[in-house]
């Protein structure tokens, strides 16, 4: 058996009563005080999570913006330098290579933010598709990354820098931030419902950095947070996960990711496989169910309809926040308006649910 891989806050762990799961050949923190009370904290208060295992890649040169144009679904031209964009990397069929961050670091200098499952795929994948006077730098290893999340967020981390990130709006980031003597690239994003920041340093003030915050946030009920409130904060807010929501065989479009697929912008790899798609309508739609009987929709349990299998459950779970059994679904596309009825297979029956609006969650302004 490998080794499991290890992020530099792994020592830190266990003082906070972590369980340690194989994550994608990572071993993660599954949860510290438990699932729902993380959960809870970060939509009350804040939680802090070690992102440590994502991939960070320096891209440079002359021919950068056209490189990342022709990679990449959005619209990297309208970037300006101190603002990211969610985007998409696809295949020529359409489907997605991974979901990732694009940073504009500066002219002709850009970070990209991808999933650890994918860093090597990924990469690959670049370099393949490779031209011009571009240079590609895999700075993940020595790349540590916290996100700190929930209403209790901006106080806190203001408590350890004068950086204005008061004034930082979400998807703008702050470079050479001086946190308590750490530096860090500061950015708003977040993916969890909540607002929040992510701190990119170097991986040898990682746990410098932890013990920090945590120390800044502990009369404001800041928590560690694991994969497991990471997975049901992302799903209420209808956020998608890779090998879940996107794969090789979904696309953007099928995911409902459409607002992030500019179609005229130019030329981009599956680009016509996607334009044909928002011609003609996908055959499939993600959508959103909820249990009208008892049981818990769980990933692959089969949907059906009209005595036939119309799809599958991508992510399902009883909602933390409402304590609703709700899950996300791709199905066939005749069946995907609200109110439809639904039948989910959970242990061999058939089980009545509804298509419901998502997301299940949305934080209040």
């Amino acid at each position: 058996m490998s080794m499991l891989k290890r992020t530099p806050l792994f020592p830190v762990y266990a003082e906070h009563g972590a369980r340690v799961i194989d994550f994608g050949g990572w071993e993660l923190p599954v949860q510290f005080l438990g699932i729902q009370k993380e959960h809870d904290a970060v939509r009350q208060q804040a939680g802090l999570f070690d992102v440590s295992h994502m991939g960070e890649v320096l891209i440079k040169g002359a021919d950068s913006l056209s490189f990342l144009q022709n990679l990449t679904t959005n619209d990297v031209s309208k970037l300006e330098i101190g603002q990211c964009q969610y985007s998409l990397m696809c295949y020529p069929n359409g489907g997605v290579v991974d979901d990732l961050l694009v940073y504009k670091l500066g002219e002709d200098n850009y970070m990209l933010v991808i999933n650890a499952s994918n860093i090597d795929k990924d990469i690959d994948w670049m370099r393949q598709n490779l031209t011009g006077n571009v240079e590609l730098t895999n700075v993940s290893d020595e790349t540590a990354m916290l996100a700190l999340q929930g209403p209790h967020a901006e106080q806190i981390l203001a408590k350890v820098t004068e950086a204005p990130i008061q004034s930082l709006k979400t998807f703008r980031f702050l470079q050479d931030v001086n946190v308590s003597g750490i530096q860090a690239l500061v950015s708003r994003t977040g993916y969890t419902g909540e607002d929040g920041f992510e701190l990119y340093i170097d991986k040898d003030d990682a746990i410098k950095l932890w013990n920090l915050l945590l120390g800044a946030g502990q009369h404001l009920d800041l928590v560690p947070a694991g994969l497991g409130a990471r997975d049901t904060l992302r799903f209420e807010a209808r956020l998608p996960l890779y090998g879940q929501e996107l794969s090789k065989d979904i696309s953007p479009l099928e995911a409902g990711l459409s607002f992030f697929v500019k179609l005229d912008k130019g030329d981009f790899i599956g680009r016509d496989v996607l334009v044909e798609q928002k011609a003609k309508g996908t055959p499939r739609k993600l959508v959103g169910i909820e249990m009208i009987e008892r049981g818990i929709p769980r990933p692959h349990y089969a949907v059906f309809a009209d005595g036939k299998q119309i799809g599958e459950v991508t992510t399902g779970t009883q909602s933390p926040t409402y304590k609703t059994n709700v899950g996300l679904a791709l199905i066939d596309s005749a069946y995907s308006a609200q109110g439809t009825e639904v039948n989910v297979e959970i242990r061999g029956a058939q089980v009545k649910a509804k298509v419901v609006a998502t997301p299940f969650y949305k934080r209040k302004p």
